[in-house]
């Protein structure tokens, strides 16, 4: 299922994402492969998406199915940072790892610029920003947010 919407606010992108995940869970159980941990999931995960933005005005949110099988662009895998997100928050929740939080960032709290997910695994929290080339990194931004899932 594909969710768009005239972007209004924050508060409505987390809640749709909320309900994309819900909503991309058996898929993730019966059709995504397993993995180990989630270092192995997120390089995995990487060889499978493609970032594109959002069009211009909307609040494009995926489904994992809909991501990989019939997207907006018509390009597997193809998203931005908030599909990317809703990917990693459902995979890892099939996996049994729920403690897990997104990271809101950007030039000040009332402007969020870009979203990406944490994971706490074996006693540290793990930075999974399919948006960049590894794990644990992430881009610099003035502001930063925690909000646990």
């Amino acid at each position: 299922m594909i969710t768009r919407l005239p972007y209004k606010d924050i508060n409505q992108t987390l809640a749709g994402i909320h309900r994309q995940v819900c909503d991309s869970l058996d898929y993730c159980a019966n059709e995504m492969p397993v993995y180990k941990d989630p270092v192995n999931m997120f390089y995995s995960l990487k060889k499978m998406i493609r970032y594109h933005n959002d069009p211009p005005g909307v609040e494009l949110l995926q489904t994992v199915p809909t991501l990989f099988e019939n997207n907006f662009w018509k390009i597997p895998g193809a998203g931005d940072c908030d599909c990317f997100s809703i990917l990693i928050l459902a995979m890892c929740a099939v996996h049994g790892w729920h403690k897990q939080r997104i990271v809101l960032c950007g030039r000040s709290k009332r402007a969020p610029v870009h979203i990406f997910t944490q994971v706490f695994y074996k006693g540290e929290w793990i930075t999974l920003d399919l948006t960049r080339p590894l794990h644990n990194s992430h881009r610099k931004y003035k502001y930063y947010q925690h909000l646990p899932c």
